[in-house]
């Protein structure tokens, strides 16, 4: 049987399976969640060319293979040098993907110059399925009719696509129509972003851990028809070998537990768009996503060439300017403690699917001061599975 478990094919100890570069925090949105509190101007501060450069020569000294390398923002297409960074990441072999906002910038020119310099895909932010929704929480109108034309410009270039889609008490009803959206453009993945209270993200904007639990279970129903995976859910992944156990055993979730009754009705709302749209549940295994959390097969860098663990932990480790990203990788203590389970708290460090899940640590950090704390947001009681043995079986613990 195909394994269940996504993992890197090497040692995340030694290399990032992905990369994250803030190439600018300028950006001409003003998002109600967003991580790096943009604003129009560039910072003077940033990594100039030549800085950017010896960056990603650093990115290539991690050696094959190579990780990821995504070029975010604030606005990407803001640095007018993005196109030559682009070209020389290209030469030096990199795997490179582009992470856009829904401006007059995301356009067929630019995103062909994305394409012929190297990169293979974009990621595109959508969260309502109508302008109205969409642009409200963009705080900037016609923010939707450019991104969903990106979309489609971006198919037609050859770029692959990544729907990003931040959950929040604004758009939680809205998801199955979003679900409607992503399958329309047929996106490579769906990515549901579970809102970590940093930068303009604030506590009050999240939805209670009952009502996540609640959508990570309809992601996974969404998984039968499309890709799908999250950021900052890291206990989806928990779901997902859960629901597969309880499928194999012909067991309905709603009658193995009690879920939030807003499960029901994303469900019935998923299950209407499948109707209309005539959609067939793939015949391929669902998957957990890539196990990657902060600091832990997953590093961000700043627009100024700090480091963090993730850019939802501002806690630095070290600066590219000053020590290699391969060396500040390897040897921050920070990291190292990411990367040891033993040394997570609380829930988290009791539970049997830590070794496939370890909670956001981003998240632990933003409500308690601990990144080695429990994540909060997570309702799962460690132990209570009774299905032990088939859990084994599919952690390849037996």
């Amino acid at each position: 049987m195909r394994n269940l478990i996504r993992q890197p094919a090497y040692n995340v100890n030694e290399r990032p399976f992905m990369i994250i570069w803030e190439t600018t925090n300028a950006c001409d949105l003003a998002c109600r969640h967003c991580r790096a509190q943009a604003i129009p101007e560039q910072d003077p501060l940033g990594l100039n060319t030549a800085e950017a450069k010896q960056l990603l020569e650093q990115v290539d000294d991690f050696g094959m293979p190579r990780p990821i390398l995504i070029f975010t923002g604030g606005d990407p297409f803001k640095r007018e040098d993005l196109f030559d960074l682009l070209n020389y990441g290209n030469e030096l072999g990199l795997m490179m993907a582009v992470s856009p906002s829904g401006t007059p910038l995301l356009n067929a020119e630019n995103l062909q110059k994305v394409k012929d310099c190297g990169a293979k895909a974009i990621s595109l932010s959508i969260d309502g399925s109508t302008p109205e929704r969409h642009d409200d929480f963009r705080r900037v109108p016609g923010s939707f009719a450019l991104t969903t034309r990106g979309w489609q410009l971006a198919r037609q270039v050859g770029l692959k696509l990544q729907v990003n889609t931040t959950v929040t008490r604004y758009n939680l009803h809205d998801l199955p129509e979003l679900f409607r959206l992503v399958a329309d453009y047929k996106a490579m993945t769906w990515s549901l972003f579970f809102l970590v209270p940093t930068g303009r993200g604030k506590e009050e904007d999240e939805i209670t851990p009952a009502e996540y639990e609640a959508v990570m279970h309809f992601l996974y129903d969404c998984s039968k028809y499309i890709s799908a995976k999250t950021t900052e859910g890291h206990h989806y992944k928990r779901v997902v070998l859960q629901r597969t156990i309880l499928d194999e055993k012909g067991i309905n979730i709603k009658d193995y537990t009690e879920l939030h009754p807003v499960y029901d009705e994303l469900r019935a709302g998923l299950l209407r768009v499948v109707e209309e749209k005539g959609l067939e549940p793939k015949e391929v295994i669902r998957r957990t996503p890539m196990h990657i959390n902060a600091g832990n097969g997953f590093v961000f860098i700043s627009r100024r060439g700090d480091v963090y663990p993730s850019g939802f932990m501002p806690i630095k480790v070290g600066n590219v300017r000053e020590k290699s990203l391969v060396d500040i990788y390897r040897e921050a203590p920070l990291f190292n403690d990411l990367r040891n389970p033993d040394k997570y708290e609380g829930r988290c460090g009791l539970c049997e699917f830590v070794g496939v899940c370890g909670g956001s640590r981003s998240r632990a950090y933003a409500m308690t001061g601990d990144p080695l704390a429990e994540e909060p947001f997570c309702t799962y009681q460690p132990g209570s599975w009774p299905y032990k043995e088939e859990l084994a079986e599919k952690l390849g613990t037996v």
